[in-house]
């Protein structure tokens, strides 16, 4: 079991162009995960280092706060910049007008307990 991360936007950007040993952005999406909830047309896989998207800071609670790393997972520094890296790209689609939405599951735990959540 991991963590899977999705996205979809508005785009047509190649963001593969972003890929890195800490992050990669991949047109091939799992079968097994949600894309019937993705709203957008260029829907992109996001991994981390660790080629599923466990390596990302995730968020977590009713409070959306990110949660605290696990001791069996410890965090390296290049997953928090990892992270920063798919923030600021979000950030960038959404100034330049694009839409963007994600999908940020636990493997496996995804079936119909969805819910669109607007986010700063």
């Amino acid at each position: 079991m991991c963590y899977e991360l999705i996205l979809s936007t508005t785009s047509s950007a190649n963001l593969s162009q972003f890929n890195s040993e800490e992050i990669g952005f991949d047109k091939n999406i799992p079968d097994r995960l949600p894309l019937n909830h993705l709203l957008y047309a260029n829907k992109w896989y996001v991994g981390s280092r660790t080629g599923c998207s466990c390596s990302f800071r995730h968020l977590y609670g009713h409070d959306f706060d990110f949660d605290s790393p696990e001791d069996w997972f410890p965090e390296e520094k290049s997953d928090i910049e990892a992270t920063l890296t798919f923030i600021r790209l979000v950030r960038s689609l959404i100034l330049k007008g694009e839409k963007v939405d994600c999908i940020d599951v636990w493997e496996g735990n995804h079936a119909d307990h969805s819910h669109l959540m607007p986010v700063d």
